[in-house]
């Protein structure tokens, strides 16, 4: 399966917002940003079958401008293991829930997408910005059982 990790977009600053942070929004340019974002992939034709978000708010508003781009509209799913605490154990229980996908796309959050890549390919570093997009191929959802084929950063997509 090829699994598609993309970070959420920018979204406003904790200092800034006075609400549950579960609640915090994309800012206007994150959402500016996701939209070209989605341009770009959708040239990259990735073949995605489903998409499946955190349900945080500023995940889910990247996960529907993404899907929107793509012609996905209404093709997002929420997990809550993408929210907090995502490994590769919590990743092969997604996996397993989308068996029939061949291309799998996760939006979610930092630390978790760096410390889930880094232990699907068996160690090494591995640094997400606001709205990167890595694509891991697994051979298994266990650690050690993926391969890092790249990992693009906003301004390669076209919104830095």
């Amino acid at each position: 399966m090829r699994v598609f990790f993309l970070r959420h977009g920018k979204a406003v600053s904790r200092a800034e917002w006075q609400g549950d942070d579960s609640a915090r929004p994309l800012t206007p340019e994150g959402e500016v940003a996701m939209r070209r974002e989605a341009e770009t992939m959708r040239g990259m034709d990735l073949g995605l079958d489903a998409i499946v978000t955190s349900p945080l708010v500023r995940a889910r508003q990247t996960a529907d401008i993404v899907a929107a781009g793509l012609g996905m509209a209404g093709g997002v799913v929420e997990d809550e293991c993408l929210a907090h605490g995502l490994d590769a154990r919590r990743l092969a229980e997604l996996v397993a829930a989308h068996a029939s996908a061949e291309a799998l796309m996760v939006v979610g959050h930092e630390p978790d997408f760096s410390a889930t890549v880094s232990e699907l390919i068996g160690g090494g570093t591995v640094v997400f910005k606001k709205g990167g997009l890595a694509r891991v191929d697994l051979t298994a959802p266990e650690p050690g059982g993926g391969q890092l084929l790249w990992l693009l950063t906003p301004p390669l997509l076209g919104s830095g």
